[in-house]
């Protein structure tokens, strides 16, 4: 052990109890100190914060000083810094972020607890929590969701309430009375020595804006107003282009990205030869796998900005907040 290194343990260990005392600061610790963004051999105090903030927002008390007892100090942003939980598990109060679905799904990711009403209720996906568009109101909904090992009656956490019906298109041309009318009149018009064609086309489905469902939990102590990993929802706000996000999901957990594209549109597949097309969403990267459907996204002041509904190995589509919340007319 160096003399340098045993001098910064003992200013340390004298000061330590002062600065975990101070308003951001969540962890203390000896490192290598940083500077212009490159790691520099010189040992210091190290002091995480959940959030750097410019020093005329932060009192003389919480400073953190450049120096103790002549040792360099540094601070860095952590993010607060919270105990893991298994997403997959049963959770009685259930945050967001945990294993849910309706009784005949897998399982998907129970968004967050919203308002309709004046009464508290689950958001997530419609074919998280309506099994795309299968279920009847009041069916049972489990936490957590029957592939994470939920079943009835003992996990049941909720009745379906509402959802809105994701519209699928109709495709004419793979009927077969479709497909024989237009043949047959493609030969009468040969035999009249016609140039005109007919050809089978596939009708314009009606667009969608959210997959969406709300969920009336059985008893209103079961669910928690916190997201897993990620605290309270601090209010409502408009995705943009660069808004960086977070969400937290039942497959990957709590991940962060960037929405990279807006007013997107998007051919959605639900199973095999069932899509459904999408208008006014935001893109991000890959931040999410299947299971995290229905995760709540928020930007970086914990504002929620969407809901996560899609993907694919490289992006992940969302839901504005702003359309979910007006077509279920909900609050929080």
């Amino acid at each position: 052990m160096t003399e340098a290194f045993e001098n910064t343990r003992l200013a340390l260990r004298q000061h330590q109890e002062k600065l975990l005392a101070r308003a951001n600061v969540v962890a203390t610790g000896i490192g290598y100190k940083v500077t212009a963004g490159k790691r520099t051999d010189e040992l210091c105090v190290v002091c995480s914060v959940a959030k750097k903030r410019p020093l005329a927002e932060l009192s003389p008390r919480d400073l953190v000083p450049q120096k103790l007892d002549g040792l360099p100090t540094d601070v860095v942003e952590t993010g607060p810094i919270r105990a893991f939980q298994d997403p997959t598990a049963r959770h009685r109060p259930a945050p967001g972020g945990v294993s849910i679905g309706h009784r005949d799904i897998t399982a998907g990711t129970l968004g967050c607890v919203v308002r309709k009403g004046g009464e508290r209720v689950i958001l997530s996906n419609n074919h998280v929590l309506a099994n795309s568009n299968a279920a009847a109101i009041g069916d049972p909904i489990l936490q957590p969701g029957p592939h994470d090992g939920g079943q009835l009656p003992d996990d049941q956490i909720a009745v379906l309430r509402e959802f809105v019906p994701i519209e699928f298109p109709d495709l004419p041309s793979e009927c077969n009375i479709a497909r024989a009318v237009v043949q047959a009149g493609n030969a009468i018009a040969a035999m009249l020595g016609s140039q005109t064609r007919l050809q089978a086309v596939r009708r314009q489905a009606t667009t969608n804006l959210v997959d969406a469902a709300i969920a009336s939990p059985l008893r209103d102590e079961d669910v928690t107003d916190d997201i897993l990993n990620i605290g309270r929802i601090q209010g409502l706000a408009q995705a943009e282009l660069g808004t960086a996000v977070k969400k937290s999901g039942r497959t990957t957990g709590f991940t962060e990205g960037e929405i990279l594209q807006v007013n997107v549109t998007v051919n959605v597949q639900y199973g095999a030869g069932r899509l459904a097309l999408f208008t006014d969403q935001l893109m991000a990267g890959a931040m999410s796998q299947g299971g995290d459907s229905g995760s709540a996204v928020l930007d970086q002041s914990n504002q929620l900005v969407g809901l996560l509904f899609a993907g694919s190995d490289n992006s992940t589509i969302i839901n504005r907040i702003e359309n979910v919340f007006s077509i279920l007319d909900l609050t929080l």
